[in-house]
């Protein structure tokens, strides 16, 4: 009997990430990253308070704590969260950012990343983090597609004790209540729901979330 020969199997091709509102945006305006790093700079050399999101995320913690800074754009803080005492690795999409953060804030371990394609072990990062903080809209600047990926994502990461800081304003195409169901079905249970990062609480007439969540 002849044996037939094998037949190759085509490979599965998987489906591209859809690309995040910033993305796009710096493909059509190339210089808008480093418009937003002078921003940055400009505002902490006028004395600026750029670190209220840190300060609550450090409440939380005890020092030394395992941080991930996701969307952490030029490091303002991961930075904050560093010189306080915990080890932090900041992830950011955008290249001229991270390039910022390690000019600006050597210390911390700066990767660039897509968040919903974030798989730190693979990078040599095994630790889960004792916090993950998501500030400065970086949920309403996901693309729709990814939002509950990037939660998951999330999720993988943090340790079983752990919790997440995730913050983001109303009228940015994210609804709160969308942001809570697609949180719920990552496997997330909020412990905290507040309407600023200097702890005042949320009502439904908040214009901003700032949302301390655990795992399920």
């Amino acid at each position: 009997m002849t044996e037939q020969p094998e037949t190759e199997q085509p490979e599965t091709e998987q489906p591209e990430t859809e690309q995040s509102a910033w993305v796009r945006l710096t493909q059509d305006d190339p210089g808008h990253s480093a418009a937003y790093i002078q921003r940055f700079r400009d505002l902490a050399a006028q004395g600026m308070d750029l670190v209220g999101e840190a300060r609550l995320v450090d409440a939380m913690l005890r020092r030394g704590s395992h941080v991930l800074d996701a969307g952490c754009g030029p490091g303002r803080i991961g930075a904050f969260l560093a010189e306080a005492g915990h080890d932090v690795v900041g992830v950011d999409v955008d290249p001229v950012l991270i390039a910022a953060a390690e000019e600006d804030h050597p210390g911390p371990r700066w990767l660039v990343g897509d968040l919903a394609e974030l798989d730190l072990p693979g990078r040599g990062i095994a630790e889960p983090f004792d916090v993950i903080v998501c500030a400065g809209n970086v949920m309403t600047f996901l693309a729709p597609s990814t939002r509950t990926a990037v939660l998951r994502r999330f999720r993988a990461h943090v340790a079983p004790d752990g919790r997440a800081a995730i913050g983001f304003g109303a009228g940015r195409g994210y609804a709160f209540d969308d942001f809570l169901a697609d949180a719920a079905s990552a496997g997330w249970v909020p412990d905290l729901l507040l309407s600023t990062w200097d702890l005042r609480p949320f009502t439904p007439e908040s214009d901003f979330l700032v949302a301390v969540l655990r795992p399920a």
